[in-house]
């Protein structure tokens, strides 16, 4: 009886680990994607080749939305995401938290593509008349560090404003009823504002930053997987060369996401750089400067090495660039 017991036992702690092995093998094969609203990666995830490109190699897609660039790094620096796309701050702040993340590629600059705006009516008409003022953005987004650069640019310090930290869709409510003096905002919230608003363009990003967009992933999923990863960077190129040539089309597709009119959404989507690129030296170098201003500025508790946290693709694979 007693043989027949343990047997039955040995038997269930067998199931037990196939069961336990089946679901870590099903976890490791499946690449989770955070994504905003707006950008390649809803039109990657809307096409679906992604999906039939990896399912060829015996992984699943899984998206997840996030409001933000610091919520989307939030969401990978705690697990719960592989890969995801950001402005230029987010990953620095995630790299100062201790995130560890792997820069992988990058998008062309869209310096239009973020902006300071002040209400139709305002009687600020330069980043001069900022100074006292109530600026509000979202902490630790790209719009941050064109904050920092526009009143550099102005002889301003960042201490001679006010800053007010709130999400898009707050720091919209804010602007609307006045309460603050100027929003530092990206697309598509940027052109929402500019023709729903009348919201009039105090300064956007030209001659002071790229605003690149950047696709991370986490060390250990990018250091594991390095085919998976070369198939994404395939076909956000791919995705961002189509659009490009089709600016409409992907009017036409993205609008109902958004929610918003035609002419909002086509106004982003011009002002947008598509592509994905394998970081050269120059835009490591770019990032780095970002990362020593705020660690100056004091937003940041310790200076970064940029050059620590870059992905090294497979020989091939960059020579193909």
């Amino acid at each position: 009886m007693r043989t027949v017991i343990l047997r039955r036992g040995l038997v269930a702690l067998f199931a037990a680990a196939v069961t336990f092995g089946a679901i870590t093998q099903a976890h490791a094969e499946t690449l989770r994607i955070g994504y905003q609203k707006y950008g390649t990666l809803v039109l990657l995830k809307a096409k679906g080749t992604l999906e039939k490109r990896l399912a060829a190699q015996g992984v699943d897609v899984q998206w997840t939305e996030f409001p933000g660039g610091p919520q989307l790094l939030e969401g990978l620096n705690v697990g719960s995401i592989d890969f995801g796309v950001t402005g230029e701050t987010p990953p620095v702040f995630a790299q100062a938290a201790g995130a560890d993340l792997l820069y992988v590629a990058y998008e062309p600059p869209a310096p239009h593509s973020e902006a300071i705006l002040v209400p139709k009516d305002s009687p600020i008409k330069s980043v001069k008349d900022l100074k006292g003022k109530k600026v509000v953005l979202n902490k630790g987004s790209n719009v941050h560090y064109l904050l920092v650069r526009a009143l550099e640019d102005a002889g301003l310090k960042y201490t001679d404003i006010q800053t007010v930290f709130l999400p898009p869709a707050d720091a919209r409510a804010a602007f609307e009823r006045g309460s603050v003096d100027a929003w530092v905002i990206w697309d598509p919230y940027q052109a929402a504002a500019e023709l729903q608003l009348q919201a009039h363009t105090l300064r956007d990003g030209q001659g002071i930053v790229d605003n690149h967009q950047f696709y991370l992933a986490t060390k250990p999923y990018a250091q594991k997987n390095p085919e998976v990863i070369k198939t994404l960077v395939e076909e956000v190129r791919a995705v961002g060369e189509w659009s490009k040539a089709n600016p409409e089309d992907v009017t036409k597709q993205v609008s109902p996401l958004l929610g918003l009119p035609a002419d909002i959404t086509l106004t982003s989507v011009k002002r947008q750089g598509y592509g994905a690129l394998f970081l050269t030296p120059e835009v490591v170098a770019a990032q780095q400067k970002i990362a020593d201003s705020f660690y100056q500025l004091k937003l940041i508790p310790k200076p970064l090495s940029i050059k620590d946290v870059i992905w090294t693709p497979p020989a091939a694979v960059a020579k193909a660039q």
